[in-house]
């Protein structure tokens, strides 16, 4: 027989034993698809895939879930706002309506103590005396305040409104032994210069009405006062106090007191913004777009949004 009959022999022997064998045996079932022996203290464990998928929705709606109470936020905070708007604005028309009644009201003599001026700003008050024009004041840039002007340029992009000065003068009351400040009114400015308006520089004793001013803070962007070059940008009345020697008491001159070549009196502005109606009809209505957006979103649940 030759080789090759004796090769092929030998294999077909083979394959008749392996088909003839059975199973394997069991610990043969230990080894893996490429053959390897497997490794100790490893065990099979079934697949996670669909523990995965049945954790996927759940997830999702815990996510909406939060989304849900949080967006509510929106129209809750903006509901809060407008409530808290309606506060400050009935707030805002009774203080309007005290200081009317204030500003209204009948001159009463000035008090001799000074702290009860804390309890009386805007209050007309009375005094007689003298000025000292020698020491005057110059608060500036001011306009001029004329309700019917600013009534009919109301809206209006340019104004024909002229920049100039408050002049604020130092009065001893005779009285009460005591010398004030004394805000005379509006001079334009080519008539800052006491030299220009000789006539209105009043001589003598006189009788003024005038609302009670207090002292105010420097507000952001205004610049600070310059007493060397005599220009105040507002009411610091220690400050000018101590320049004129007079008492730290500061009065605005009603229109009354004005003279021929004089400063314009009642220079005091006395309105106050109320713009709550605006800011209520803004967070109710932000409240009312949100609440619908969240209704249609989280109950309705409208496709797309």
């Amino acid at each position: 027989m030759s080789r090759a009959a004796m090769a092929a022999a030998r294999w077909l022997g083979r394959l008749q034993r392996a088909a003839g064998a059975g199973p394997a045996p069991a610990r043969a079932s230990g080894r893996s698809v490429l053959g390897a022996p497997p490794r100790a203290g490893l065990a099979w464990r079934p697949s996670r895939c669909g523990s995965s998928a049945a954790e996927a929705p759940a997830a999702k709606a815990e996510d909406d879930s939060f989304l849900q109470w949080f967006l509510l936020l929106i129209p809750v905070t903006a509901f809060g706002l407008g409530t808290w708007q309606v506060q400050r604005r009935k707030w805002k028309l009774k203080l309007i309506a005290e200081l009317e009644s204030r500003v209204m009201a009948e001159p009463v003599p000035l008090p001799a103590d000074p702290m009860e001026l804390k309890s009386l700003e805007y209050r007309p008050v009375k005094v007689r005396g003298h000025f000292d024009h020698s020491k005057e004041l110059y608060m500036m840039p001011r306009t001029m305040v004329d309700p019917v002007r600013e009534a009919q340029e109301a809206g209006r992009l340019s104004s024909s409104v002229q920049s100039g000065a408050y002049v604020v003068t130092p009065f001893h009351c005779t009285e009460l032994g005591v010398t004030i400040l004394v805000n005379r009114g509006f001079v334009p400015r080519n008539k800052v210069n006491p030299d220009t308006r000789q006539k209105g520089q009043i001589e003598g004793e006189v009788d003024l009405v005038g609302m009670v001013r207090l002292a105010e803070t420097r507000k952001p962007f205004v610049p600070e006062n310059n007493p060397e070059r005599n220009h105040w940008h507002y009411r610091d009345l220690e400050a000018m106090a101590k320049l004129t020697g007079a008492d730290p008491i500061f009065i605005d001159a009603d229109f009354k007191s004005t003279v021929p070549g004089g400063p314009i009196g009642g220079q005091t502005r006395v309105t106050l913004r109320n713009e709550h109606l605006q800011y209520i009809i803004t967070w109710y209505g932000l409240c009312a777009a949100t609440s619908y957006l969240w209704f249609k979103k989280f109950v309705r649940r409208t496709p797309g949004l």
